[in-house]
């Protein structure tokens, strides 16, 4: 059995993916429908992934997949552990804190793991059935809905007749229903998240935008700090504040100037 090769978690050497390039990874390799990083906690996706490529270091079947309790998932974690010390893979698994769902904890310790498969993994075992493997256990993959293409309104075009539109067929439309909400759930889980993974990235260039400012003022800094306010500021063609936006901010910067005075 061949050892892994280690990977230590820094800004140089780690692949900065988003938070779906990650959820897909996952997904396509397990087959299963993982909608958003928080789901990771549980520990029995990571188990699978390296039961894939090292199946002997990992007891699969004591994996719990699908679990909806916190103690189950520390289990799932304690096994992972024990895979990682028969493997000599030097990382630690701060279990307590990834059991909590937070995005954070999670998707810091996806970024590590998916580094850590790519390099390891030799593509000997492509033909590995994730689903069988753990016996159909878990969620598996749906196929994905289609979005529909958009289409130009017509200039003259008329509504149609009650006569025009044919009767919507009993057979398969409370299935069609349920598809759809389905869908429809997914979408809401996928922009929640998205939500999330915005704001957080927002607090950190505002935390940046503050402490700039704060040190604008030193002559040894403000050279420095010049350039990264540049890049924060920084504008693309199409993209910027919105119309009259900046034009407010001018106007309650001046507005706080006068109350000084």
């Amino acid at each position: 059995m061949a050892m892994p090769i280690n990977v230590t978690s820094t800004s140089n050497n780690m692949d900065t993916l988003s938070r779906n390039e990650l959820i897909h990874f996952i997904n396509e390799i397990l087959q299963l429908n993982f909608t958003k990083v928080e789901q990771m906690c549980s520990g029995d996706a990571y188990c699978q992934m390296l039961h894939k490529l090292w199946p002997k270091a990992v007891a699969l079947k004591k994996v719990k997949f699908g679990a909806k309790q916190e103690h189950i998932y520390i289990s799932n974690w304690k096994v992972l552990q024990d895979a990682f010390k028969k493997l000599h893979i030097d990382k630690e698994v701060p279990i307590q804190r990834l059991v909590k769902g937070r995005f954070q904890d999670n998707f810091e310790f996806l970024q590590w793991f998916y580094k850590f498969y790519t390099i390891n993994d030799s593509g000997e075992n492509d033909e590995y059935d994730a689903v069988a493997a753990r016996g159909g256990a878990g969620v598996t993959t749906t196929p994905a809905a289609r979005v529909p293409a958009r289409t130009k309104p017509a200039a003259n075009r008329k509504a149609p007749s009650a006569a025009a539109v044919s009767p919507v067929k009993k057979s398969g439309s409370s299935a069609d229903v349920k598809r759809l909400e389905e869908q429809v759930n997914d979408l809401l889980v996928a922009v929640e998240g998205l939500e999330k993974e915005r704001d957080f990235y927002f607090n950190k260039l505002r935390d940046i935008e503050v402490f700039c400012q704060e040190k604008d003022e030193d002559e040894v800094f403000h050279p420095f700090v010049t350039q990264i306010l540049e890049v924060l500021y920084a504008t693309e063609d199409g993209f910027g504040p919105a119309e009259g936006e900046g034009e407010e901010e001018q106007e309650e910067e001046e507005e706080e100037e006068q109350e000084e005075y």
